[in-house]
């Protein structure tokens, strides 16, 4: 008889073995098995210590969330209808098994009897803040509810995790489902080689004539860019903001019951609503406190927008005449690159000969290494989803295996879009060592073409960067507690360790590392370089407030909108969004539908974009350090790596970056180097 291959924790996980077929009775015995566990928890009559209390609490739940783990990964990286069905089959099961636990009487009580021991009174440390956040996480899941309030809080999870995964679903298959294809190669004026290439390629991958365009992030971006031809700019653009929008694959009433139910929950524990609930425990505490950030951050932009826009506006008419159309949506990427080309003589598509792929992963390797201290060697061999998947160890400087990764960066029509890191498992001490860590980072980049090598923007490598630097914050933890280590920190924190690495893609010193012409091996010519620079800020404040009108909307949905009001969500996120738009939006755009961070999770980003802006401050203040003392100074490099990267959710993250920094952040390093600032950063008053 042949062993269920999720049923065991494997470090190297059988990616080779594992098929829809094992998903539910993998998941089945293993939610019996913690259930059972977590019943003998309850009736443990043996006197309470952290051990038999907090750390089997903790170990649970262990296996049945690696096995979760990794069938949500496959499902969003090699998906197919009979994975597909199997993971929605045990998604309910999962949710309702989750949210018991923090519902159990008697798991309850035997926290609450712990924590008045004399062993509980003097814990200190990670283990002090351990127990405090899970007597925090079981209020905040309804330990203290009524049975009736219990039940309802059950069921509302469980509708919660089939609603958004449905709506995951139908983003995926509704941006699978659009293909454009151009037969007369006319049309496709302004479009870099790179694209045309990659463009032609598809269409042949799929036999079509021509060439084919897809919603994909690189099809994507390259036409809304690059484009001569507007109409076909306006069709993707169209198809691209209304994903999800209409037909068998309408996330529009997912959406009000996604609403309804987060704000039922939140009233339902004692919130006022969904963003008290779920930022009581980030750096921001409340939704009031998110929202007056980003407020305040929109009101120092506003001006710099409306001069970038006019800017624009004016630029076109200088091309075409006083008698040129109103700028559109779809006119704006268009407009903004040849303005950045006749502003800074600079074309994003003169950097793409300088990062082959393979080169930029070897200087991000090479970057840790000088800044940490640790090295990366590739493996073969190992079972992986996809012939193009890669895998990596991390060793220190003594040769201690830190962990391992898988990396898949290019797109298929089976994973889904966008980028991301991800734990699969998290290490523990064990004697005087740790057993090492197991994560994975994933992306959606240019593949290779035309016989070339992947050609990447600089965008693209600033995507690695920061996809790494979130592995690392996995990697490099040293904390006992599983569930307080590597990424497992405050939403509004955990950013930080990721977008601080994108900084090293703009220094000299770093971009020699790894910034060759994959034809000549010519470093970046320092002219260009210097163009890059000069560029780094071009319609910054339009950046800003892209991301500010994400935020806000968030934050308004989930703390004003009445789903009971009879208000459509939709045009309530529509008359926000068209607030912060650099040109009026089609009456009929829908981009709520599609966008997963809100929507693609019983949490998630929900009531929680804002904290990309908010770690942006963090890492733009933490990176003047670095730059002050040197980029790849290694005692700031491993103080960065002991204080920040090391500690996990160990510590309150403030204390964090206050023993990193000796201060509390300084918002306005943020708009210092967005170029928006109009006091010196040491002139600021404000910290969040």
């Amino acid at each position: 008889m042949s062993v269920n291959p999720l049923t065991e924790i494997r470090f190297r996980i059988p990616f080779d073995e594992i098929r829809a077929e094992h998903v539910e009775p993998a998941v089945d015995e293993l939610l019996a098995e913690a259930q059972n566990r977590l019943d003998a928890l309850a009736a443990d009559t043996a006197p309470r210590t952290f051990e038999n209390t907090l750390l089997e609490l903790e170990a649970v739940t262990e296996k049945t969330e690696y096995a979760l783990g990794v069938v949500g990964h496959l499902e969003s990286v090699a998906t197919y209808p009979e994975l597909r069905k199997a993971y929605n089959a045990v998604q309910p099961k999962a949710s309702a098994f989750f949210s018991s636990i923090a519902l159990n009487e008697g798991v309850w009580k035997q926290l609450r009897d712990y924590a008045e021991t004399d062993e509980a009174k003097s814990l200190s440390g990670v283990r002090a803040r351990f127990l405090e956040k899970t007597l925090d996480e079981f209020r905040r899941s309804g330990a203290e509810l009524d049975e009736a309030g219990k039940k309802r809080l059950t069921e509302i999870n469980i509708d919660l995790a089939k609603s958004t995964t449905k709506f995951s679903e139908n983003v995926l298959d509704a941006t699978n489902a659009f293909e454009l294809i151009i037969e007369d190669e006319a049309q496709l004026a302004g479009l870099p080689e790179s694209a045309r290439e990659a463009a032609r390629e598809s269409a042949q991958s799929k036999d079509k004539p021509g060439w084919r365009f897809t919603l994909q992030a690189p099809s994507y971006i390259a036409v809304m860019t690059y484009l001569d031809d507007r109409s076909v700019r306006e069709q993707l653009y169209r198809a691209f903001s209304r994903r999800a929008a209409d037909g068998e694959l309408d996330n529009r009433p997912l959406i009000a019951k996604i609403l309804t139910l987060r704000r039922e929950k939140a009233q339902l524990l004692g919130y006022n609503d969904f963003a008290d609930l779920v930022l009581e425990d980030r750096m921001a505490k409340s939704g009031g406190r998110a929202f007056e950030f980003i407020t305040d951050l929109e009101q120092r932009t506003r001006v710099a927008f409306a001069r970038e826009n006019e800017e624009l506006r004016a630029f076109r008419r200088g091309l075409e005449g006083d008698g040129a159309p109103p700028i559109e949506p779809w006119d704006i990427g268009y407009y903004s690159e040849k303005l950045r080309r006749d502003q800074y003589d600079f074309d994003e598509e003169d950097l793409r000969p300088y990062f082959p792929y393979e080169k930029a992963i070897e200087g991000m390797f090479e970057t840790v290494k000088r800044l940490y201290g640790v090295r990366v060697e590739k493996e073969k061999g190992v079972p992986v989803w996809n012939e193009a998947v890669e895998y990596y160890t991390l060793f220190d400087a003594d040769g201690e295996r830190l962990g391992s990764f898988y990396a898949d960066f290019f797109p298929r029509e089976d994973k889904r879009g966008g980028a991301w890191m991800d734990a699969f498992l998290t290490g523990r001490p064990e004697g005087a060592s740790w057993t090492p860590h197991l994560g994975l980072m994933c992306g959606n980049l240019n593949p290779p073409t035309g016989g070339k090598p992947a050609l990447l923007t600089h965008r693209d490598v600033e995507t690695l960067f920061h996809e790494f630097g979130h592995l690392l914050h996995h990697l490099l933890s040293r904390v006992e507690i599983r569930s307080l280590a590597g990424t497992s920190v405050a939403w509004d924190f955990v950013e930080l360790p990721s977008q601080i690495m994108e900084n090293w893609c703009w220094e000299r010193e770093a971009l020699d590392l790894f910034a060759a012409h994959w034809e000549t091996g010519e470093r970046i010519p320092e002219e260009l370089f210097q163009k890059m620079k000069k560029a780094r800020n071009f319609r910054s404040a339009n950046g800003q407030m892209r991301q500010l009108s994400f935020a806000t909307v968030d934050l308004k949905l989930h703390r004003n909108f009445d789903p009971a009001s009879g208000q459509d969500p939709m045009q309530y996120a529509f008359d926000i969004l068209s607030r912060f738009a650099a040109a009026p939006l089609p009456k009929d755009h829908a981009m709520l539908a599609g966008f997963t961070h809100l929507f693609a999770s019983p949490a998630g980003y929900g009531a929680g974009y804002y904290s990309y802006k908010w770690s942006e401050a963090l890492d733009a203040d933490a990176f003047s350090r670095f730059a002050h003392e040197g980029i790849f100074e290694r005692e700031t490099g491993e103080a960065f790596r002991r204080q920040i990267l090391a500690k996990g959710d160990s510590e309150d993250p403030a204390k964090l970056f206050r023993d990193f920094m000796g201060r509390d952040v300084d918002p306005e390093a943020l708009l210092v180097r967005l170029g928006l600032s109009q006091t010196p950063a040491a002139d600021s008053a404000q910290s969040l």
